[in-house]
């Protein structure tokens, strides 16, 4: 049986050779020439012995023979046509000369006694063509006018197979209380019609993206047993005005008949946009789609057994109306996961990967602040492939680490090569902001610093805080601007010359001030807030940005803003200025080392110097790949390699490969 793509695939090139053939047929019809003769005309020609062939073909409706042939003086393209009246003398006399001179001579049987044939010759061309230019057509309307079928709800009904529980969702615990409720009325109704309770006919999942609003979703239709439709905002919204209308009845119709059932709308705000907005009008078929959905929702009875559960993170962009109680009567907030929910997530992604002894779970997720469940699973994975890359048994510590490098700023530019300059700016612009994290009470720790460049990044130090929490004081939010300016000011002490690689810094330093003194009241112009987001992001969030200020205030701003930073800035530079002999040795490792650790920085800031059991760890791992010019450098000259400092890193890395075989 040949496969329906494979048909699909045929059928251009089968209507390509029918339109050939149709052309063809119509090039030999109208391209020839014919000369209409008398009978007395042929037989003249006849007794002259100019014919070459004559074609006989009667017709009986007519009562008449038509008769086409060529002259010897005639072309290709040239014949003549002579009608005569049915009669068998006519067929004789031309039968008789043809015995004299013996020119090609056929009869051909009545066409119109055949309507087969009649059909496929006068029919067939002509519906080819029409056939043609109505598949051409219905290819370029694309799915939109595919028969019936374009208004019909594009809601997907998720299999059992796919089945999800509130097991497979880590963390989200007061959220799966929120949305518990909804599969008790599910499956007893009426327990809650007793008392004359509605449950919400609407639940919205609002947060960033990854944090698992989807899985919720369908975490709840797995609990509750019932059917489960699937469907994106984006799957209304069509060419034509009134499809996504259209589809909003067909998906609710088709609910009612599975009632009790769910229905999922994922990233809702592209159907549910507030109407009337932006600049360019509105947009007819959107606002139609979302007036139907208004109606449906309001509209099927109560204790139907229909829940609407809807997921977007841009929740400050929906139409107001869509939000009212009777709608999406509860807001379900699934934020970013806290220390405890990341453990519980890794644990769940890490049931299918085999990890190393010293990896622990726990220590991930307290290094992993502000990452999402989807960024979490991405560290597993990335941690998983690069372990398989290394051709290893097992993840160890090391992949994740580098996954974790790699989820946050991009996988190494190992090919980036710096020169020696551009290195020892980089290592002293880092180890700047090492020290200040170290020596700030309540700046956050120093978790690693490296210098090999990732994404935009020729290096970066990362810093964690001490503790997760909910509010920033004026005192953490100096310390943290103090702490971005560090690289900038190790730069002009050590060199006496800045560079361009703290534009970044600069960037977030400049915007913890501006909010703390228009936002948050931190500063002399009092606890006023002087700037605000507006409602309206349709014109750009920066561009609608509510000014309650004058001009000269504007002025006390910017003399605030920038005395902040002024005050940061001295700050940093006293600091460095007092610890330089520490800021050299945390340059002087990432020189050397590229990469260092939090249990290297605090051995290095108790001792001034490198432990002594990472050139023993180097040793014992032989994973030359993965080592730095300057690490290889270092264990040849343990080995007792001669001219190391010469060789480059590939000759180093075949050395040591021979060292360690032998």
């Amino acid at each position: 049986m040949i496969n329906k793509n494979v048909k699909k695939g045929l059928l251009p090139y089968l209507f390509l050779i029918l339109l050939l053939l149709g052309i063809y047929y119509f090039y030999n019809v109208f391209n020839q020439e014919v000369h209409m003769i008398e009978y007395n005309e042929l037989v003249g020609y006849l007794e002259e012995k100019k014919v070459e062939d004559i074609t006989i073909t009667p017709r009986a409706r007519a009562s008449v023979y038509e008769i086409r042939g060529k002259l010897n003086s005639y072309d290709e393209r040239e014949t003549f046509f002579v009608r005569v009246p049915l009669t068998d003398s006519v067929v004789s006399e031309i039968m008789k000369y043809n015995a004299e001179s013996e020119f090609k001579f056929d009869t051909e049987t009545d066409p119109e006694s055949s309507s087969l044939l009649l059909i496929l010759v006068n029919v067939l061309p002509f519906a080819i063509l029409i056939g043609g230019a109505f598949f051409i057509l219905s290819r370029q309307m694309g799915g939109a006018n595919k028969s019936m079928d374009f208004g019909r709800s594009r809601a997907r009904l998720v299999s059992d197979e796919n089945k999800v529980t509130f097991q497979d969702v880590a963390g989200l615990k007061e959220e799966k209380e929120e949305v518990r409720e909804l599969i008790d009325f599910l499956k007893m109704p009426k327990k809650f019609q007793k008392l004359g309770a509605r449950i919400p006919k609407g639940v919205l999942l609002v947060g960033p993206p990854g944090t698992g609003k989807t899985l919720l979703a369908k975490a709840v239709a797995g609990e509750a047993n019932v059917p489960f439709y699937y469907i994106s905002g984006s799957d209304f919204v069509e060419l034509f005005v009134g499809v996504g209308a259209s589809r909003v009845r067909d998906m609710f119709k088709q609910a009612k008949h599975n009632a009790p059932c769910l229905i999922f709308i994922d990233e809702i705000d592209a159907v549910g946009r507030q109407r009337g907005t932006g600049l360019g009008g509105g947009h007819d078929e959107r606002e139609q789609t979302l007036n139907q959905l208004l109606t449906e929702m309001d509209g099927f009875g109560a204790n139907e057994g229909i829940i609407v559960i809807a997921a977007t993170n841009r929740a400050d962009v929906l139409d107001p109306a869509l939000l009212r109680p009777g709608r999406f009567d509860r807001q379900v907030t699934v934020d970013l996961p806290d220390v405890r929910e990341r453990e519980e997530i890794l644990k769940v992604h890490a049931k299918n990967k085999i990890l190393g002894k010293g990896v622990s779970l726990k220590n991930i997720a307290k290094r992993t602040p502000g990452f999402s469940g989807a960024s979490l699973e991405n560290l597993l994975n990335e941690a998983a492939l690069l372990a398989v890359r290394r051709n290893k048994e097992s993840i160890t510590m090391s992949e994740i680490d580098e996954a974790t490098d790699r989820v946050i700023g991009g996988p190494a530019k190992t090919s980036r090569k710096y020169n020696e300059h551009e290195k020892e700016v980089v290592a002293y612009h880092e180890a700047g902001h090492a020290v200040l994290g170290i020596k700030l009470d309540h700046a956050d720790d120093v978790q690693k610093i490296t210098i090999i460049p990732r994404g935009q990044a020729g290096g970066y130090t990362l810093m964690m805080p001490k503790e997760e929490t909910y509010l920033a004081t004026k005192t953490e939010l100096l310390e943290r601007i103090t702490g971005l300016l560090g690289g900038r000011v190790s730069e002009e002490i050590r060199f006496h010359e800045v560079t361009t690689g703290a534009h970044n810094d600069f960037e977030k330093a400049t915007k913890i001030a501006r909010a703390m003194v228009t936002e948050y009241g931190m500063s002399d112009l009092g606890p006023v807030q002087l700037e605000q987001q507006e409602g309206s992001v349709f014109l750009g969030r920066d561009y609608s940005k509510s000014k309650n200020f004058s001009n000269e205030v504007a002025h006390e701003i910017d003399e605030e803003v920038r005395k902040i930073i002024h005050e940061c800035y001295e700050k940093a530079k006293d600091i460095l200025s007092k610890n330089q002999d520490l800021v050299q040795s945390i340059a002087n490792a990432l020189l050397e080392y590229e990469t260092i650790t939090k249990e290297q920085i605090d051995y290095l800031v108790e001792h001034g110097k490198m432990p002594e059991e990472d050139i023993d760890m180097i040793k014992e791992e032989q994973d030359f790949d993965e080592l730095s010019l300057s690490e290889l450098k270092t264990l040849a000259k343990e080995k007792g390699i001669k001219g190391y400092t010469k060789l480059s890193k590939e000759e180093l890395i075949d050395r040591l490969k021979e060292e360690a075989d032998q």
